[in-house]
């Protein structure tokens, strides 16, 4: 964000994340400057209050100390003076502006100060470790941000009343579920809350809530709300149950914590057993994607879960299943990421090959979760077996070869899609051959020379090596051996 202040910034460095800034005595608004200077301002710092001066150092010079995330506009001590649109003729009311951001408030809530400030801003400011108050700095006691409608409806008013300049009416926000309507709707979808229908509409609900903002996920994160969750989805309702379905949709999108990954799931191989039956015998692919869904947020949550669902019949397999559908991207991206989080641990890695996730993944890569994909593959590289499988099952390996070069001009993905050429082209000329005429060259010259990290850069220089016996003699490339020595 940046700031504009109308007189130059003081050098001093005293303090880290602050700076100082000398107010303007005696100007008008006629005598402003028609260019003003800007300064870049990051987040963080330390805060006074903007409408109150302090006396630093110097007794007789007041200062304002600001935080490098606020700039203000100085006209006369402790006073401020609104910020001009780019308009010449319309100015936003001081009382519109957040204090934190000073633009005009799209969501306004009051914390318990009394202070109003846009959700944004004081979000991002409560993230950052503050505690008090932006303008008062006194304690915040509670951190609940309570909507100012009024206001917000005088900013919308205002709005409208001057489209005539541009200025579009802001957006009515939808406010966060209430934590109590969630706790109704986790009742209504209980045991005790009817029958098996009404009872997958509220869980229907749930997800609903769940898939419409990111603040309901935050609301609903809560160790009831998924043990909850649990219960229901594993309670016994029967094969393809909507009510069994839907509640694990909710959980892939709520996620699960460690505690509940490893104490509630991973330990009852009741629940794993059911997600493996769910993955290889339900004739809902829906439920399917949803059982998948589960797994890989349970295996990301916990080291001690991974383990415990890559030994359970049918789960390793049911993944592979799902990467292998050819009519539904949701499937694919699920079994990929689950395999991938399965694979973290060394000792599933080989249980992924054996199932057949090696050259299901290779013939997904570059439609969906490449970045995953890539990196499931270079695990699954560096278990006996894995090399070899993937090659077999990819027509001798000339088409892994080529969906890996491919790869690497996918962001994040170039590194592990290197890693895993190396493993397979390395004791392979034709496969080097292949790699070359796939338009690997390229594609390593420019992770060495671009901005790569130093690891991917490692992986890419040893594979230019091993590519020199396959790129023609009379290539450039071939003839530079001080090029491929460099060190990054």
């Amino acid at each position: 964000m940046e700031g504009i202040c109308t007189k130059e910034v003081a050098k001093s460095t005293r303090r880290p994340g602050v700076v100082w800034l000398a107010p303007v005595l005696g100007r008008t608004k006629n005598t402003r400057p028609a260019h003003k200077p800007h300064v870049q301002v990051p987040l963080g710092g330390t805060y006074i209050d903007p409408f109150s001066s302090l006396a630093l150092p110097n007794p007789v010079i007041p200062y304002l100390i600001f935080p490098l995330h606020i700039c203000i506009e100085l006209e006369m001590p402790g006073s401020i003076s609104p910020l001009p649109l780019d308009l010449s003729t319309l100015q936003i009311p001081w009382y519109f502006r957040c204090p934190i951001s000073l633009e005009l408030m799209r969501d306004p809530v009051t914390v318990c100060t009394g202070q109003t400030y846009d959700r944004a801003s004081i979000e991002s400011w409560v993230a950052t470790g503050n505690t008090t108050c932006p303008v008062t700095r006194a304690p915040l006691s509670d951190f609940t941000l309570i909507p100012n409608h009024t206001l917000r409806r005088l900013i919308q008013e205002w709005c409208v009343a001057n489209r005539s300049f541009g200025i579009e009416r802001i957006p009515t926000p939808k406010q966060p579920a209430e934590p109590d309507h969630v706790r109704i709707l986790l009742a209504q979808a209980g045991s005790g809350g009817g029958d098996v229908a009404s009872r997958a509409a509220a869980v229907r609900r749930l997800r609903a809530l769940a898939r419409e903002s990111e603040k309901n996920r935050v609301v609903m994160a809560t160790r009831e709300t998924r043990l909850a969750l649990l219960d229901i989805a594993f309670e016994g309702s029967g094969l393809d149950s909507d009510l069994e379905s839907e509640s694990m949709a909710v959980l892939a999108i709520v996620g699960l914590g460690e505690s509940e990954a490893e104490s509630d799931l991973a330990a009852r191989s009741d629940r794993l057993n059911r997600l493996g039956e769910i993955l290889m015998q339900s004739l809902s692919l829906e439920a399917q994607i949803n059982a998948g869904a589960v797994v890989e947020v349970c295996a990301a949550a916990s080291s001690t879960a991974r383990s415990a669902l890559g030994e359970t019949d049918g789960i390793v397999h049911g993944l592979v299943k799902l990467i292998e559908e050819k009519s539904n991207s949701r499937a694919v991206r699920i079994g990929i990421r689950g395999v991938f989080a399965l694979c973290l641990s060394k000792e599933n890695r080989a249980r992924a090959v054996e199932a057949g996730a090696a050259r299901a993944v290779v013939r997904k890569l570059g439609e969906v979760e490449t970045e995953r994909g890539a990196a499931a593959i270079e695990l699954m590289c560096r278990v006996e077996g894995g090399r070899e499988a993937l090659i077999n099952g990819a027509d001798g390996g000339p088409e892994a070869v080529a969906a890996l070069v491919k790869a690497m001009g996918v962001g994040r993905a170039a590194e592990h899609a290197a890693g895993a050429l190396v493993a397979i082209v390395s004791s392979s000329d034709s496969l080097q051959i292949e790699a070359v005429k796939a338009g690997a060259m390229g594609q390593l010259l420019l992770m060495v020379q671009g901005g790569f990290s130093d690891r991917a850069k490692r992986k890419a220089q040893v594979l230019l090596k091993l590519l020199r016996s396959a790129w023609p003699s009379h290539d450039a490339v071939s003839n530079s051996d001080g090029f491929l020595l460099q060190t990054f």
